[in-house]
């Protein structure tokens, strides 16, 4: 809830923590740990972990089996309707309106949002990667953009410490392209998986197919309960197997007693201070009763979410920054990521009609990165590479639904699950093109008075050879595995849609090229550290949120020993 205060000490902090998603939640959990008072500001409304209302409920408790009418999704929903999580009864209490909070697109970009305590870290796809060494250097190799101001050495202790927190469960493969962690036991593969998984070691000699790393506990730990394969996660999950902020990192922050919440707080500029060159705070706008209020801090993380963070800043216009804070170098804004997919395959078996699984598994199958690793694997149409995830399993009863039977025969058919089928769908790496970017709209504003964003951005001939390859690639993973009825697919993809968006904000050694350093601070105001999704300098392959987690593990780390040393 939003407070009001008699004077400046009592919005005054150690630290301020713009955001309470999965980064925003670590900032607030490291900063909270280490001593310092800590404010969490969420331009969204409260939440509490374990009151999800719709977690336990079935269809028939729903007014048309929890159909959003097709007029509400049109008048309120539109845009975030497309990332295929379809809003629905079940869900529409996460979403943003689009009519409310409006976005510019010159060309199509697909930003899916949810403001709330918590963030997307109640939402996301959980898979949890950590990046190869390659993925930090390949900047460097192939002379695309600029290089990381770091090495995978830097951060392999931050994912070692993040992972043993949040619980990741997978299996080591021994893999330089994807690093093995400190995994929970895996999730178990159905038996067409295990088929699939054996083919392929018998066919090729560049892939593996593994089970998916993912944070959802597969044993207890830290007062969360394991997970009980209802796959109803995008409801939030009231065990906490998963990791959320709400489950894990905000709980952590809070026992220390060092953590103040305000929810429904709308931060819409840093303000900098110009004789000390350093931030002195944040002003916030309550979205409630649109009241202006400023707190202040000795630092600040932006952790408001890729697109979210960069328009903080470039909302922060100063005499010093004109064009934004921190954006020296031009490239706030700019080198724009997403991971491009919905392109694969699939196919059927007649095999294993005698088997089936017990519950609703909420994991697939991961086959690493076998694309441009070294000499012998590189390709001549395009560079980086690509991951398939996918999955087996049996088709359920729905099949029947549009047949027009009934009777006897009719019943007995709902009792057959049906053939196995299996598919791959691939996410690829996009590089980062300074010309992909998001710029603010000074005529459209928002509900709350603030200037909107627009999206300029694409994906290019790189992706679109990539996209070639991944398509053949599924199709000949699937016939080595001796599946029948192979069929390739490839669906429009939109920038945005595969809700990794990356860059805006990057991370460099030269401030002239990029925004902040290799400890994530802003290059020019050294108390402001940047640790979400914007920071990025490349994409790579992999789902990249258990990075997000590692750099601002390690910047929080950082931060606070040189505060001590009062170095800011």
């Amino acid at each position: 809830m939003y407070f009001k205060s008699k004077g400046k000490d009592e919005v005054s902090y150690d630290a301020i923590v713009i955001g309470s998603g999965i980064s925003g939640g670590w900032a607030a959990k490291e900063l909270s740990e280490k001593g310092l008072k800590t404010l969490v500001l969420e331009r969204g409304r409260k939440v509490a972990h374990g009151e999800y209302p719709t977690a336990n409920m079935e269809k028939w408790d729903m007014p048309n089996g929890g159909k959003t009418t097709d007029a509400e999704i049109k008048k309120h929903y539109e845009k975030q309707n497309r990332t295929g999580y379809t809003v629905s009864e079940f869900t529409k209490h996460w979403w943003v309106k689009d009519d409310e909070q409006p976005y510019g697109e010159d060309k199509p970009f697909d930003w899916i949002r949810g403001y709330h305590l918590g963030g997307r870290s109640l939402l996301w796809g959980r898979q949890s990667y950590r990046w190869s060494p390659m993925d930090f250097e390949s900047n460097a190799r192939d002379g695309h953009s600029i290089d990381w101001p770091i090495r995978y050495g830097d951060l392999a202790p931050w994912y070692d410490y993040v992972e043993e927190f949040a619980g990741i469960s997978g299996r080591k493969e021994g893999l330089k392209q994807l690093p093995d962690g400190k995994f929970l036991p895996p999730m178990d593969f159905n038996c067409i998986e295990e088929k699939v998984r054996k083919k392929i070691g018998e066919h090729f000699t560049d892939r593996i197919m593994t089970i998916g790393r993912t944070a959802h506990l597969t044993e207890p730990k830290h007062n969360r309960g394991t997970c009980q394969f209802r796959n109803r996660c995008i409801r939030g999950c009231p065990f906490g197997a998963y990791f959320s902020s709400l489950a894990s990192t905000l709980p952590a922050a809070e026992v220390t007693g060092n953590l103040s919440i305000v929810d429904n707080a709308i931060v819409h500029s840093i303000i900098f201070d110009d004789e000390t060159q350093k931030a002195t705070g944040v002003r916030v706008k309550d979205a409630n009763t649109l009241e202006e209020k400023e707190f202040f801090a000795k630092i600040i993380f932006l952790n408001a979410s890729t697109v979210g963070s960069t328009s903080i800043l470039m909302h922060s216009t100063s005499d010093r920054f004109p064009d934004g804070m921190g954006n020296d170098s031009g490239e706030l804004g700019h080198n724009l990521m997403d991971h491009h997919f919905k392109v694969g395959a699939s196919g059927k078996s007649e095999e294993f009609r005698d088997k089936y699984y017990k519950g609703r598994r909420p994991n697939g199958i991961y086959i690493p990165r076998f694309r441009n690793l070294d000499n012998k694997t590189k390709q001549k149409d395009f560079l980086r590479g690509y991951g398939y995830q996918g999955g087996g399993s049996r088709n359920g009863w729905q099949k029947n639904v549009k047949e027009m039977s009934y009777g006897k025969a009719f019943k007995e058919a709902l009792t057959q699950p049906g053939d196995w089928s299996f598919g791959l769908n691939g996410f690829g790496e996009m590089l980062p093109y300074h010309e992909n970017r998001m710029y603010l709209n000074y005529d459209l504003k928002d509900k709350w008075g603030l200037h909107t964003v627009v999206f300029d951005c694409e994906i290019k001939e790189n992706e679109l050879e990539m996209r070639k390859d991944m398509k053949q690639s599924a199709v000949d993973i699937c016939e080595a595995a001796g599946l029948k009825d192979v069929s390739p697919y490839e669906n429009v993809y939109n920038p945005g849609n595969g809700i990794h968006e990356m860059g805006t904000a990057r991370m460099g050694r030269d401030p002239k090229t990029s925004v902040l350093n290799k400890w994530n601070q802003i290059h020019a105001v050294k108390n402001v550290f940047v640790t979400d999704g914007s920071c990025m300098t490349s994409a790579a392959c992999q789902n990249p949120s258990l990075t997000y987690m590692a750099l601002t593990a390690r910047a929080a780390d950082y931060a606070v020993k040189e505060l001590k040393k009062q170095n800011l």
